[in-house]
């Protein structure tokens, strides 16, 4: 099922503060996304910068999570189960929040979905997952793809939030761990398709064709659209920095998928040649690159040097 939102005629203001835990690459647009749209946004950070700079937006700034969560409502976008569990899911906070509706827009295991969503229920706290589809500049733009799952009711609290970050919500159901399964499912597509173009960009340049030659070509005709042209550009031409979404997050996220198949017994043989690709690109040192810079792996293993 999906929600358009169209001219954006949906968004709403309104008095009730957002609590907003997470300001890193992609949290920091989503919550300026949220400012623009009216709402009152209090964030909090592990590093100052990102909150300073929000502040200047008209942010409020929180000096710990616990005043996130003395909001209304609480959206985070952290980086990792380690993060969530770490900063999100200390009984303790949840004991003591007045927040009864969190948003949690990160790509996380579905143990730890799980989990989050008994913990929340356990404090009287309402727990959706929303993990989603765009790089840095379309957070910051507003025009994210949302993958939400959790209680009806719930999603249509959150539906302001969605509209003020994206332009279209996709539901999967009334679990949390639902959504995670989607966003885990397109990540590692997502991971697939980096590999092929990377090996076919190897191909092409072991017999002296250009890859960007390749690239153009392609994405003018069997595979236009944002993927094959943004990254099949940065494979071809080698840009890996800045990078939108670090090497080391496209490890855990092939990771997630080998684990989500592993509990329902599906194979994704795949799955296993990305993982040690991505921990190559790693021992060779690209881990503050893009995750398009597995590309080099392929490069590497067909003999091609700089």
């Amino acid at each position: 099922m999906t929600v358009g939102y169209g001219d954006g005629s949906a968004r709403m203001t309104g008095t009730a503060t957002v609590g907003f835990v997470g300001l890193g690459a992609m949290g920091q647009g989503m919550a300026g996304s949220l400012l623009r749209a009216g709402h009152t946004v209090r964030v909090w950070n592990r590093s100052p910068e990102p909150v300073t700079a929000l502040v200047a937006q008209g942010a409020e700034a929180a000096d710990t999570p616990a005043e996130v969560f003395a909001a209304d409502t609480v959206v985070s976008m952290l980086a990792d189960d380690g993060a969530v569990e770490r900063l999100l899911l200390d009984p303790g906070l949840l004991a003591g929040a007045n927040t009864t509706l969190h948003v949690n827009m990160a790509t996380v295991s579905l143990a730890l979905a799980e989990r989050a969503e008994a913990l929340h229920a356990e404090h009287g706290i309402g727990y959706v997952a929303a993990p989603v589809l765009g790089r840095p500049p379309v957070a910051a733009a507003g025009r994210l793809n949302i993958l939400a799952a959790g209680a009806p009711e719930l999603l249509e609290r959150a539906e302001p939030l969605f509209a003020a970050m994206g332009e279209r919500v996709w539901r999967f159901g009334d679990s949390p761990r639902q959504a995670n399964t989607a966003k885990i499912g397109a990540n590692f597509l997502l991971a697939c398709a980096i590999e092929s173009m990377a090996e076919a960009c190897s191909l092409a340049e072991a017999h002296g064709v250009r890859a960007t030659d390749l690239v153009e070509m392609l994405t003018s005709t069997l595979f236009p659209g944002p993927v094959y042209s943004g990254y099949g550009a940065m494979v071809a031409e080698r840009r890996y920095q800045p990078a939108g979404f670090r090497l080391p997050l496209g490890l855990k996220d092939v990771g997630l998928a080998l684990a989500a198949g592993a509990e329902r017994n599906v194979p994704l043989p795949f799955g296993s040649i990305l993982r040690d690709a991505f921990l190559d690109a790693l021992a060779h040192g690209d881990g503050d690159k893009d995750w398009a810079a597995v590309a080099e792996v392929a490069r590497r293993r067909a003999g091609l040097t700089d």
